[in-house]
């Protein structure tokens, strides 16, 4: 086992479940492409099974190693399509979410299958995802969307939501970049105002007699957004889309034939406690494609 806290790597949670495999794979293939070491991790969270029955010592020992064979066993996976990648693997017996934000302190990427098993059960369905969101110091990746063979897509659009908020700053030129990379397009939604329900926003439109002007402002907003990192990325096809409706569902709508959607952690108006409540659920549980949730640069 390898740690080196000097280096920026792209770190992967490993359970011994398949979605942490896909997620691991896709890891790796972030950490080509960023030419940055990928960094296998293994929870061993014996806290939440000492709270409900006294066990053995030795029942704790098998979980280590247990941990240490998924470990083993991912690796060599990995190192099976990338050879020369550079892979760390990082066995921890610690609280999972204490351990997971104490790796992202190195990391430039931590990548997490949409469900898991073992040290990583339950992990993105409550208050550990938004724990290592709000308190973790990088973007966090969920891989979702996986297609027939159980890999994610890898064809189509980077689809990103921006509100004008720091958090949807910082998405927007995550998505770029990651756009370029890939050498796709970038599907840009500007939500500038949130409705509780497609009714109100329905209402909306129908007693606002000025909204037609309303969304041809909001699209020169978005264009004037837009204007500095279309001529750092000029080989970046961008298609807008400007919507007072409810953000979620048009950014799952976008995301049906996306290879990747790319949101911030926070963010106002649409976006608004977007991972705190509903909005985070939708995108968490039900995302057709990985999801990636950015922070603000200076956000340490």
């Amino acid at each position: 086992m390898t740690e080196n806290g000097t280096r920026r790597t792209v770190v992967a949670g490993v359970d011994g479940s398949a979605p942490a495999l896909q997620a691991a794979r896709w890891a790796a293939d972030e950490a080509v492409r960023r030419q940055v070491p990928l960094r296998l991790v293994q929870v061993v969270d014996v806290s939440s099974v000492a709270a409900q029955f006294p066990a053995p010592r030795d029942f704790f020992t098998a979980m280590e190693e247990e941990g240490r064979r998924q470990l083993a066993e991912t690796a060599a996976t990995i190192r099976q399509d990338h050879p020369g990648l550079d892979i760390d693997t990082i066995l921890r017996v610690d609280n999972l979410v204490r351990a997971l934000i104490g790796i992202s302190h190195d990391a430039d990427l931590m990548v997490l299958g949409a469900r898991g098993s073992g040290g990583f059960r339950g992990l993105l369905t409550g208050s550990t995802a938004v724990a290592l969101v709000a308190h973790g110091h990088c973007p966090v990746a969920v891989i979702r969307g996986t297609g027939a063979d159980g890999t994610p897509p890898s064809h189509g659009p980077v689809v990103v939501g921006v509100d004008g908020s720091p958090t949807s700053e910082a998405a927007l030129a995550t998505a770029f970049e990651e756009a370029a990379a890939r050498g796709t397009d970038l599907v840009v939604l500007h939500a500038w105002a949130e409705y509780p329900s497609d009714i109100a926003y329905a209402s909306a439109r129908q007693y606002f007699v000025d909204w037609e002007d309303i969304e041809a402002r909001e699209q020169e907003v978005l264009a004037e957004r837009l204007a500095g990192w279309q001529e750092k990325y000029p080989d970046v096809t961008v298609r807008r889309v400007v919507t007072g409706g409810r953000a979620a569902k048009r950014l799952l709508e976008l995301a049906a034939d996306a290879q990747l959607l790319v949101v911030g952690s926070r963010g106002r108006g649409g976006f608004t406690g977007m991972l705190l409540g509903s909005t985070s659920q939708a995108l968490i549980h039900h995302a057709p494609c990985p999801l990636l949730i950015v922070r603000p640069a200076t956000t340490d």
